[in-house]
């Protein structure tokens, strides 16, 4: 399985590259910093998890994207409070956000069943 074909890898992908366009020009380089290395660390687990051949080390991996997703959740969220990132964007981002969660539960799940 290549872990480019996989729907929450392309849509964590796309998570990352908004957040990154979004905030290309802010002036808190701390907070770019840190937003922009949570959202670039989902679809960078789930690659390198998908591509481990173990399943405990593939539900490593996955575990890791699904942290890194809730952290970078959090930093939309009180991104907005600081009137950082406007609260359109965000609301968008969290629902997506929120879709790869599940899919990620799903496909921890999914080979943990496997596995067995």
């Amino acid at each position: 399985m290549k872990f480019q074909t996989l729907e929450v890898w392309q849509l964590s992908y796309g998570l990352s590259c908004s957040i990154y366009q979004q905030t290309k020009d802010m002036r808190d380089w701390g907070f770019r910093d840190q937003i922009t290395r949570s959202g670039l660390s989902v679809p960078s687990n789930i690659a390198e998890g998908i591509e481990r051949q173990g399943a405990k080390e593939q539900i490593q991996f996955l575990y890791i994207a699904k942290a890194s997703l809730a952290e970078l959740m959090t930093q939309l969220m009180i991104g907005t409070e600081i009137g950082y990132l406007d609260a359109v964007f965000v609301d968008e981002k969290l629902q997506i956000a929120e879709r790869i969660s599940a899919m990620l539960a799903g496909l921890i799940n999914s080979i943990k069943s496997r596995s067995r």
